[in-house]
């Protein structure tokens, strides 16, 4: 399956992007203490690492895990189970929710109101990617990496059945049957 990849956003693109989204949030969140990023497992794992290492504000990481494609247990297109909660209390905290992709909206908002419920000072989120043809949840993205159109990619933390996922471009496959 390795031949049939296109490069739909080449690894110079990313970084260029990546350095600016990390500008604007150091600039966005100056003074206002630490940051608490949580990233979205696995997909957003590359992504997360590239932006915090970017950052010129205090900042820490955690990690949440959900569930949304392929669960069996529902009957609900949208379903959206938590798998793996951030360790640390978010209460009164600067909040930025760092995933890979937003397809339909479902699983960020989900955990953008599970979160909001734990009281942070402030919650935002911040995407690599977006599909603003799958929308099915009006989401406002505060960090926007790229829109892309309908496909399925790969690459810098996303992933086809765990395989994929390192790639240092974002890549276009065949639609799996």
């Amino acid at each position: 399956m390795t031949d049939e990849l296109q490069i739909l956003i080449p690894e110079e693109r990313i970084t260029e992007r990546a350095d600016q989204l990390a500008a604007t949030i150091s600039v966005d969140y100056a003074g206002k203490g630490e940051l608490v990023l949580i990233g979205v497992l696995k997909g957003s794992f590359i992504f997360l690492a590239d932006l915090a290492r970017r950052l010129t504000i205090p900042h820490r990481i955690e990690f949440i895990a959900v569930t949304s494609y392929g669960d069996s247990e529902s009957t609900d297109p949208g379903a959206v189970r938590l798998l793996m909660d951030v360790r640390h209390d978010i209460g009164g905290q600067h909040v930025l929710v760092v995933e890979d992709i937003v397809d339909t909206g479902h699983t960020l908002s989900y955990l953008l109101k599970l979160l909001e419920a734990r009281g942070p000072a402030s919650l935002e989120s911040c995407t690599l990617l977006r599909k603003p043809d799958r929308s099915e949840v009006d989401i406002d993205v505060a960090y926007l990496g790229f829109d892309i159109p309908d496909v399925w990619v790969v690459g810098y933390g996303l992933d086809f059945a765990e395989r994929h996922r390192t790639l240092p471009s974002i890549c276009v496959i065949p639609q799996p049957e």
